[in-house]
């Protein structure tokens, strides 16, 4: 399927490895021709940018730098320039239940995940608007949906960019904007790992044995990175058109089931 995206721009955060990656890769092979990759860790988007240039004709600049400090959203948007899409990926917020959370775990994760996602969008909305065109696209999660409070931070910052999203995806395609959301359930990346040796400790005393944790997930697996960063490019591209302010949930019907796991 061509999902016409040839010759479209993108900015990518979280962009180092797992979804952000995959995003990037998934959009290169669709034909945009200038990606812009941001994340903490340079070096593993440098070696990004080389395979990404070898293997097609796309331009890949690389933003280094601390998307939860205050501020540097801002000097990301400047550096980037306007772009057709904007995936909003960046986020760590911890995973444990309230009592074992300090105030800075809380502040950490909000100030990457949801003021991070916020303020760069707010940027990106002002120049698409200007361009009567543009896309964004917000990698949220379940438990946004799927309250979980052995993931208690987790969910709250994810229901409040669902709330984002649908507020501002509600009207946007007044100035020609779509905005739109995904939330993944679990996927296999390092993050998720994090997550689920947190919970094998809540749920079975022993962090060691994360992995038993999937026999209750759907095909007793989690998604890819791959399965997200597909349906991210469709969102991004003009076969949907006419999708915004909505959030498509991709978690083999956990949340639909009303299950945690």
């Amino acid at each position: 399927m061509d999902l016409k995206l040839q010759g479209k721009s993108a900015l990518i955060t979280g962009a180092s490895k797992g979804i952000g990656l995959a995003v990037a890769q998934v959009l290169a092979a669709e034909g945009c021709t200038r990606l812009h990759l941001a994340a903490r860790n340079g070096e593993a988007m440098l070696a990004a940018k080389k395979r990404l240039e070898e293997s097609g004709n796309v331009e890949v600049h690389v933003h280094a730098m601390d998307l939860g400090k205050p501020g540097n959203m801002d000097v990301l948007a400047q550096d980037a320039g306007p772009v057709d899409i904007l995936v909003n990926n960046a986020g760590d917020v911890p995973a444990g239940p309230i009592d074992t959370l300090t105030e800075e775990d809380w502040r950490r994760g909000f100030d990457l995940k949801v003021f991070g996602y916020i303020m760069l969008t707010r940027n990106y909305y002002a120049s698409m608007k200007a361009a009567g065109q543009g896309a964004i696209i917000n990698i949220i999660g379940n438990s946004g949906e799927n309250w979980d409070a052995a993931y208690i931070a987790g969910s709250t910052a994810n229901a409040s960019l669902m709330s984002f999203t649908k507020a501002l995806g509600g009207r946007s395609l007044n100035d020609g904007i779509r905005v739109t959301g995904i939330n993944p359930g679990p996927v296999d990346t390092d993050r998720m790992l994090k997550i689920m040796r947190r919970k094998a400790i809540d749920m079975l005393g022993d962090e060691a044995r994360w992995k038993e944790l999937y026999s209750h997930y759907p095909a007793g697996r989690a998604a890819t990175s791959e399965e997200v960063a597909d349906l991210t490019a469709f969102l991004a591209s003009p076969l949907s058109g006419y999708t915004t302010g909505t959030i498509v949930t991709l978690d083999g019907g956990i949340a639909a089931r009303g299950s945690v796991i």
